[in-house]
């Protein structure tokens, strides 16, 4: 069983799917108590990090996320919300895996990012299992968390930027998974097997 945390984003159900087509059991929850009833479970997210941060605060998901002891994925804002702050509308996150999110320097690249770049990986970890470096996922994105000792696998858009990040029982994936093909698939394997 997975539980993914209602964010109030687009992007829940296509993660539910990708889950249900690996033969998952997934619940979209939207009480914080019921999380601690789950093995797994996502903070998926799409849009500003300030209107996604009020939503977790005015529904109490703080603590609950906080205190979670069991593998927890965040997925693109969901990633950017396990950070400690981010420049989108200066706002103060969960501060789970330590970093800070920078806007995108594109120099002449248009913005938003979207589309498919290369993993480079920088170190060992049980969600990596059979990825390799060079293999592609997909991004929509304008703010990106800063490669620190976290930084599991990076990409670049003009810039080097963390693609997944991770600490303790937390990781995030910058990219969408979901929507990264036979790549997105290995990954979300990986993480139902963690």
């Amino acid at each position: 069983m997975i539980a993914i945390i209602n964010t109030g984003c687009a992007n829940i159900n296509s993660v539910r799917f990708a889950f249900e087509r690996l033969g998952a059991q997934v619940e979209i929850i939207t009480e914080p108590e019921k999380l601690n009833d789950f093995p797994r479970a996502v903070l998926p997210g799409v849009g500003h990090a300030s209107v996604a941060m009020k939503r977790l605060i005015d529904n109490d998901w703080q603590d609950a996320i906080r205190n979670y002891k069991k593998p927890l994925l965040g997925i693109c804002l969901g990633m950017q919300l396990m950070c400690d702050e981010t420049e989108e509308g200066g706002v103060k996150t969960l501060a789970l895996i330590p970093g800070k999110l920078n806007a995108l320097k594109s120099e002449c690249l248009t913005l938003p990012h979207m589309g498919w770049n290369n993993l480079d990986l920088k170190s060992d970890h049980p969600i990596l299992a059979g990825i390799n470096g060079n293999d592609q996922v997909y991004y929509v994105h304008s703010f990106a968390h800063v490669p620190n000792q976290y930084t599991l696998a990076s990409s670049n858009y003009s810039t080097e930027f963390s693609a997944i990040i991770a600490k303790d029982n937390f990781i995030g994936m910058q990219f969408h998974p979901e929507k990264s093909a036979r790549v997105g698939e290995r990954l979300l394997k990986n993480f139902l097997a963690l």
